[in-house]
């Protein structure tokens, strides 16, 4: 059976979550409501703020700014080596995801 055209396999790590409504973001290692599934390796973005003395990447959250998220989340790929950044919206949320492992799927290796 071939997978569809494109379709590729990996992993999520989800970063963090912006309010739009309440301009805050908060991270993914800071809210409790997420399963420990979604968040991989996110802990060591907090531990090389900490270490690095690096504004918001220790901090559970910040005020919105989509500067300060962009940088928040480029540093966060950096930090764990990821391949892709990816974020979905929803009403006046914003969910933002690392992707790694991403692979072409079964069907799409040749």
């Amino acid at each position: 059976m071939r997978g569809r055209p494109g379709a590729r396999t990996g992993r999520l790590t989800m970063i963090g979550s912006a309010s739009l409504a309440q301009q805050s973001w908060l991270w993914s290692w800071a809210n409790e409501s997420l399963p420990h599934a979604v968040l991989g390796d996110i802990e060591r973005v907090r531990r090389f703020g900490e270490e690095n003395d690096y504004p918001v990447l220790p901090w559970p959250g910040f005020d919105y700014r989509p500067e300060l998220v962009a940088e928040a989340r480029m540093v966060a790929a950096s930090v764990l080596d990821a391949e892709g950044l990816w974020a979905e919206s929803m009403d006046d949320v914003q969910l933002h995801f690392l992707l790694h492992d991403v692979a072409p799927t079964a069907g799409e290796r040749r």
